[in-house]
């Protein structure tokens, strides 16, 4: 894929692209915007990698809760996280992207630290569903943030490299979080549990001084007096709403790093247990180097059309390589475990950038709060789905079931492009060309 990024518009405060920008400012972005949103993401994915790989621990060996019925809480509030999606979008586009993400990230600070107040399966599912479902819903409200605050032209290039500091922070809180697994003791899951909470709780107190773009102040000049947009309108953009199910569809691949491979590489293969971090620790290093180079490649809808077409390809490829480290030795195992993990990290960077790029350019812009809210739930959707779609197909029936994923994968993939076209042959409203 060869499309050419979009150059930032001369001049104006806030449009230095990512990459450039963090050359001339050394680790942190030049552009003062970007350089804020780095140090929020950082901070917030660096707590959520320490609480990461000890959250259900905590709940069964300190609370001494049923893992079975732990799942199930979790699934609950992962349900309720999808449902509040989109009305936390609208909230947005009433009150303010900044204004609601400082009360969602404030509000989930707060009831992840009620996570140490827990002793009985009922304040559990209150504090979890509190905590994920405030969590989630913040997922569309961060996108339409990022609407408000960064500037179009470099908007998904600057989200990619949010991303990589996503990874590294998450890689970085994971390794501190091995500490306190180390240690085991009510004590050392407390401390992270409260550091993760103030991972939330302290930067939304500084959301609401990201100043809007540009863009967005001379949109509200323009508009003063018009119709607004339509309040619910995302909900009925069918065009839009078939982009979101076939982009929740190849969201479902991030289940297989968290949920699917270790469960294969533990029942199916003949790979050591560490192979399921070797892979992890493969995903992560290579997102932080690839994401904002893919970004750049599916900054516009062409280009993006094309790179979640190839996604859909290639994670059908790394299934049919997963599924082929069954019954080989342990060295080959992990060797064909890594080719595939290494297929789908590309498949993975692709459809990230294509599906920012989709979720902006198609949406009314009047009204991106509800639209990413639609969006986002989609994306809730899919990894609430994964781990029971990964499982009765991959776990259960092995390489049969492999195939059947990857043909979803496919399918969804390459059915972006006519979705797309659709969407933009019914753009008039949106006060966007005709494709």
């Amino acid at each position: 894929m060869t499309t050419t990024p979009v150059s930032p518009a001369p001049g104006k405060p806030g449009s230095a692209g990512p990459a450039r920008a963090t050359r001339a400012g050394g680790l942190l972005p030049a552009d003062p915007v970007l350089r804020l949103a780095t140090v929020l993401t950082a901070v917030n994915s660096l707590g959520n990698g320490l609480y990461f790989p000890l959250g259900v621990l905590y709940f069964t060996r300190i609370v001494g809760l049923d893992p079975t019925a732990v799942g199930l809480g979790l699934t609950i509030a992962g349900l309720v996280g999808v449902a509040a999606g989109v009305p936390a979008g609208r909230a947005a586009d009433r009150w303010g992207a900044r204004r609601v993400g400082a009360l969602l990230w404030g509000g989930t600070g707060i009831a992840t630290a009620a996570y140490t107040l827990v002793h009985s399966y009922a304040g559990f599912l209150a504090a979890v569903i509190c905590a994920t479902g405030l969590q989630m819903a913040s997922r569309g409200v961060q996108g339409a943030l990022y609407a408000d605050v960064l500037p179009a032209a470099t908007r998904v290039e600057a989200r990619a490299y949010l991303r990589t500091v996503t990874n590294i922070g998450m890689g970085l809180g994971g390794a501190l979080g091995a500490v306190a697994l180390q240690l085991d003791t009510r004590g050392a899951y407390v401390t992270v549990i409260l550091l993760d909470a103030l991972s939330f709780a302290g930067p939304a107190l500084l959301l609401p001084r990201l100043p809007l773009a540009e863009h967005v102040r001379e949109r509200a000049l323009a508009e003063a007096g018009a119709p607004a947009a339509g309040r619910w309108r995302a909900v009925r953009d069918l065009p839009f709403l078939a982009v979101t199910v076939l982009n929740a569809v190849l969201v479902v691949q991030y289940t297989l790093a968290e949920v699917g491979l270790p469960l294969w590489i533990v029942e199916r293969t003949g790979a050591p247990r560490w192979t399921a971090a070797l892979l992890m620790i493969v995903n992560c290093a290579l997102v932080a180097l690839l994401q904002v180079r893919a970004a750049r490649r599916a900054s516009q809808v062409p280009g993006a059309v094309r790179a979640m077409g190839w996604a859909g390809l290639l994670l059908a490829v790394s299934c049919a390589v997963y599924a082929l480290s069954a019954g080989l030795s342990p060295v080959w195992a992990v060797v064909a475990l890594t080719a595939g993990a290494v297929v789908q990290v590309l498949a993975e960077v692709l459809s990230a950038a294509g599906g920012w790029t989709l979720g902006y350019e198609l949406a009314d812009a009047r009204a991106h709060g509800v639209y990413q809210g639609v969006f986002g739930a989609g994306m809730s959707a899919g990894m609430t789905a994964g781990p029971a779609l990964v499982t009765v197909t991959a776990i259960a029936h092995g390489a049969i079931g492999w195939a059947v994923l990857g043909a979803v994968f496919a399918a969804a993939g390459l059915a972006v492009a006519p979705a797309v076209r659709w969407a933009r042959r019914d753009g008039d409203w949106r006060g966007e060309p005709a494709a």
